[in-house]
């Protein structure tokens, strides 16, 4: 009996070491870069906007990948930008498998975040690959249209306004998560001098709360487009991002929330460099029967 449970945890005990090994760490760390990308394009796309120098371009991800395929060595730079989302979709699965590299990383709720997030950077990977395949900036979807189209199909299920729904809800509070989150834990702030502290602590809190804002406002949108079944209430970043500029406050709440993800964009460039990983051991380092091969930094 004893022999088939350790047979039957070998199997998992590898898993973990391929899991926390260098090769996925840099996945995560590449992954990362190709976020802050998006995100520093989106903003400086949302930013012209708002400063009323509309290029036609949308302040979203199909906007920041039209603009990549515009510039010298566009084709380059979109492949680039697939390998990165590509190595943040396996990032994010190893979490959702394994758990993350932080203190209760482990936690179903932190698990299946990881998935969602999978999910969604799998999808924006394979709309760039069709973008590269067609000739860099051709042949993109305004991600509006995209966005009402997919929820008039959901609605047309059965159960779709339900889907649609719980989809609008999970959108809202990945945006309460992402104001409320401390983004100082999941760094190695122990190797920072405090300038650079201060610096990371205003990229994460301001950006934080800009992608936080615009999140929520997308779910919201989502949500009313269930509760009227009305698939033209979705909104995707662009217009929910324009929608900014309805408000009392006018341009200037746009070019706020656009300065913010471009903030949060440099962060995650900040965030590859001093993210916490897992321990990496290779076989001759590990003691014999050792369960300590998952200890994460942080984890303690």
């Amino acid at each position: 009996m004893e022999r088939s449970q350790d047979s039957a945890a070998q199997p998992k005990s590898r898993g973990r070491r391929l899991a926390d090994s260098r090769v996925v760490e840099v996945a995560s760390r590449v992954g990362l870069c190709a976020r802050g990308v998006i995100y520093v394009l989106v903003g400086i796309l949302a930013v012209r906007i708002g400063l009323g120098s509309d290029s036609g371009q949308e302040a979203d991800r199909s906007g920041a990948v039209e603009t990549l395929g515009e510039q010298l060595f566009g084709q380059a730079l979109l492949w680039a930008l697939v390998v990165g989302l590509a190595a943040m979709t396996l990032w994010r699965l190893r979490e959702a498998a394994f758990g993350q590299t932080v203190e209760d990383g482990e936690k179903w709720s932190r698990r299946l975040g990881s998935l969602g997030m999978a999910v969604l950077y799998a999808v924006i990977c394979v709309g760039v690959v069709q973008t590269a395949l067609v000739g860099g900036c051709a042949g993109g979807r305004p991600g509006d249209e995209t966005s009402k189209e997919y929820t008039a199909r959901v609605l047309d299920l059965p159960g779709g306004r339900v889907i649609v729904g719980v989809f609008g809800a999970v959108l809202i509070v990945v945006g309460a998560v992402i104001l409320m989150r401390r983004f100082e834990k999941d760094l190695r702030t122990e190797e920072m001098r405090p300038a650079t502290r201060r610096v990371l602590a205003i990229l994460g809190i301001v950006g934080g709360v800009a992608c936080g804002v615009v999140a929520t406002g997308a779910g919201l949108s989502v949500l009313l487009a269930a509760v009227r079944y009305d698939p033209s209430q979705a909104k995707g970043l662009d217009e929910t991002l324009r929608s900014f500029a309805a408000t009392p406050a006018g341009p200037v709440l746009l070019i706020a929330a656009a300065v913010g993800l471009v903030l949060f964009g440099l962060y995650s460039f900040c965030e590859a460099r001093w993210r916490k990983a897992a321990a990496h051991e290779t076989p001759a380092e590990q003691p014999a029967g050792s369960a300590d091969s998952g200890t994460r930094p942080g984890a303690s």
